[in-house]
């Protein structure tokens, strides 16, 4: 493939990434919604589980699609989802319909994660495909870093949050006329498959223990995303609205972060910079238990963002090389991990309503990252493979 063809498929699936990161604005929405509608710490807890409840019920059938219909179409049509669930809230805003948006926003992402990963595999080869996921990674984290900015802005010069909606659902727009018109061949993929023979890809133990870390690793994302403006109101005494830069503070971190690890991920072993970066992610959250002030809170935050930046890319492409003839169905597997973020912050909630404070948050994301540096110590490396693709 020539270098002018390859770099024109590979930009519009990237910029995939960027409405990718659109699922992390429920971190500060999480926030605005329970203020505005009084919500207790459980019931604000239950908001992003409104987003990532669907990675769990339709990960598996959005891979099974995915061998019928492709993977550009399916990418095509979760920008659709995406769209109408960012419309309903600017139009009529209420609990029922913010809930509405946020299951919209869900399922749209979730069709998106598993078909837009092995798009991009199609397009890259080789070596070169763990530090692409990385790429994507860091286009995701400057959309998720862009959120809380544009919801303060929106509040500031618009004179409300809810503007980010349409701001967002013309972007998706963008994104999906970019990849309409972009020519992309897809490898044919395996139809016959039922979705007890793709959990049945369980019963290897990588694969499992790869899912879990998905699990975890997610749960810890949208974890840290939704303790880290609480952290400021409890302990600093800041408005919602100014402790919303604790958020934009993670994702300009793990931007970074992720962005280091695309140029590393190229020179050294995957499992390698995972084991590195969870021991300093581990220490990292213990010291967040006795920051107090502002600044030292922010600063672990971002710690916090950096080293975990690329542990959802190397699990992810460890998992696609365990059985790259699966593709579509390791993709829906990995995928449905993502329903970590569902589960962890409910638990958060109800912890940090029995604690009485955001330590109980605290305690259930040192658990998922407890099972991140399990997950890293059995791992084993492998030689990397050579780089098929062609520039």
């Amino acid at each position: 493939m020539k270098k002018g063809q390859y770099i024109a498929q590979l930009l519009p699936v990237l910029f995939g990434f960027f409405i990718m990161g659109f699922c992390d604005v429920v971190g500060i929405s999480t926030s605005y919604v329970q203020k505005d509608f009084n919500l207790n710490e459980t019931m604000a807890g239950f908001i992003p589980s409104m987003v990532f409840i669907w990675f769990l019920l339709l990960s598996l059938p959005s891979a099974l699609l995915m061998n019928r219909f492709g993977r550009k179409r399916m990418v095509i049509a979760s920008n659709v989802i995406t769209i109408a669930g960012m419309l309903i809230p600017f139009f009529s805003y209420n609990l029922v319909t913010c809930m509405t948006a946020f299951l919209l926003l869900g399922v749209g992402n979730t069709i998106l994660q598993v078909s837009l990963n092995p798009l991009l595999a199609n397009v890259v080869k080789g070596n070169a495909l763990t530090s692409s996921l990385t790429a994507g990674q860091v286009i995701k984290a400057v959309s998720s870093f862009c959120g809380p900015f544009i919801a303060a802005f929106a509040v500031s010069r618009l004179g409300n949050w809810q503007y980010l909606f349409p701001i967002f659902a013309a972007i998706t727009v963008l994104s999906t006329i970019w990849l309409q018109l972009t020519p992309i061949t897809e490898e044919p993929a395996e139809t016959k498959s039922s979705v007890s023979a793709t959990l049945g890809l369980l019963k290897g133990g990588k694969i499992l223990l790869l899912f879990l870390g998905i699990f975890f690793v997610v749960g810890t994302d949208v974890g840290i995303n939704t303790v880290a403006p609480k952290l400021l109101i409890e302990r600093c005494g800041y408005a919602v609205h100014d402790a919303g830069f604790a958020s934009s503070v993670y994702f300009v971190c793990r931007t970074a972060g992720a962005f280091i690890g695309t140029i590393f991920l190229t020179r050294i072993s995957g499992i390698v910079y995972f084991r590195v970066n969870i021991a300093a992610a581990i220490i990292s959250i213990c010291l967040l238990y006795f920051a107090t002030g502002s600044v030292y809170i922010m600063a672990i935050i971002g710690l916090i963002g950096f080293f975990c930046s690329s542990i959802f890319s190397i699990i992810y492409a460890e998992a696609l090389k365990a059985k790259p003839e699966k593709e579509n169905e390791i993709s829906g597997l990995m995928i449905m991990g993502v329903f970590g973020g569902a589960v962890i912050p409910p638990l958060m909630g109800i912890l940090a309503d029995t604690v009485g404070n955001q330590c109980g948050s605290l305690i259930v994301i040192t658990g998922c990252m407890l099972y991140l540096g399990y997950c890293a110590a059995v791992l084993k490396c492998r030689k990397p493979a050579p780089d098929t693709t062609s520039a």
